[in-house]
C-alpha cells in the first residue's frame, strides 16, 4: 500500500473509530488487546497508531481493532469505496457532520421493524436510475422548507399510528 493510501486508511480508520467507539464502547471495552495481542496484520494496518496504542482508550483500541479486521476483508474495490466515504465526510463541514451524526443516533432509536423499512425505502431508491435519483432529489429541494416540514411531521405522525 502506498504511503498516500496508508494515511487516507488511517484517517478512515480514525473517522469510522471515533462515530462507533461510543455504542461499542460497553460490549468492547474489555476486548480491547494490546498492541503485541494484535496480529501481524493488524499491527501493519495500524502501524501509524503503534506509539500512541497503550494511551488509547479501550473502546477506541478495540474500534481501530475491528475496523482493521473489516478493512484486512475488503476487497480492492469495497476500500475504492470507503476512501470515497471517507472524503465525503472529510468534506463535509462540522455542522454537517453532527446532524449526520445526530440521525444516526435518531435512527438507532427507532424499533428494528422500522429501520429496515428505512434501508429498503433507501435501497429502492439507491436502485434508480441516476437521473431518476436526481430528478427526485430536485423535487425535494425545490419544496418551500414549510412545506419539507410538514411532510416529514406527516411521515411522523404516520409512523406513530403504526
Amino acid at each position: 500500500m502506498s504511503p498516500c493510501r496508508h494515511l487516507l486508511f488511517v484517517m478512515v480508520l480514525s473517522v469510522f473509530a471515533t462515530l462507533t467507539a461510543p455504542a461499542m464502547a460497553q460490549d468492547q471495552a474489555t476486548s480491547a488487546a494490546a498492541w503485541t495481542e494484535l496480529s501481524k496484520r493488524q499491527q501493519r494496518v495500524l502501524a501509524n497508531f503503534e506509539q500512541q496504542w497503550p494511551t488509547l482508550p479501550a473502546a477506541r483500541r478495540a474500534a481501530l481493532a475491528k475496523g482493521a479486521d473489516r478493512w484486512l476483508e475488503m476487497s480492492p474495490n469495497e476500500r475504492k469505496l470507503a476512501r470515497q466515504r471517507f472524503n465525503r465526510w472529510r468534506d463535509l463541514s462540522q455542522e454537517e457532520r453532527q446532524q449526520l451524526r445526530q440521525r444516526y443516533r435518531e435512527f438507532q432509536g427507532l424499533p428494528r421493524g422500522q429501520q429496515r423499512r428505512i434501508r429498503d425505502n433507501f435501497q429502492r431508491f439507491r436502485d434508480l436510475p441516476p437521473e431518476q435519483r436526481r430528478e427526485l432529489q430536485q423535487r425535494w429541494q425545490d419544496l418551500p422548507p414549510g412545506e419539507r416540514q410538514r411532510i416529514r411531521e406527516q411521515l411522523r405522525r404516520e409512523r406513530a399510528a403504526r
